[in-house]
């Protein structure tokens, strides 16, 4: 059996891997750690696949999915990868979030440049 220290190490390097790929080699990716997935699901290609998931501005980056992929794994307790699950949900909760509010606030300026652009055209 690996050690936890081991595979956590190795999907580490992984993810500073994927951030370096663009275009087609980005999407084969993608498709073999879906297809590694489908093979074993285990805890490693759990986070494997959602750390793949989770790259921003991919075609394919689906959050929500690459959390209820971690989720069973972050609560897998003694699990080897349990800790890195944990961060990595965390993290997409997080960027989630933040995204939310983000888009709060693009409505609420856009609210209110309409206003000033009304309040322009009647002193006209």
């Amino acid at each position: 059996m690996a050690r936890p220290a081991a595979n956590a190490e190795s999907l580490l390097h992984y993810y500073r891997h994927l951030r370096r790929l663009t275009g087609a080699d980005l999407v084969r990716e993608h498709e073999t750690a879906r297809q590694a997935y489908a093979r074993s699901r285990s805890d490693y290609e759990c986070v494997r696949l959602a750390m793949v998931l989770s790259l921003p501005g991919a075609a394919f980056t689906d959050e929500g999915r690459a959390l209820e992929l971690l989720d069973p794994v972050s609560k897998n307790q003694g699990g080897q990868l349990q800790g890195l699950a944990y961060l990595l949900a965390s993290h997409l909760q997080e960027r989630r979030r933040l995204d939310a509010s983000a888009q709060g606030l693009q409505q609420k300026l856009d609210a209110l440049k309409s206003l000033e652009r009304s309040m322009i055209e009647r002193k006209r």
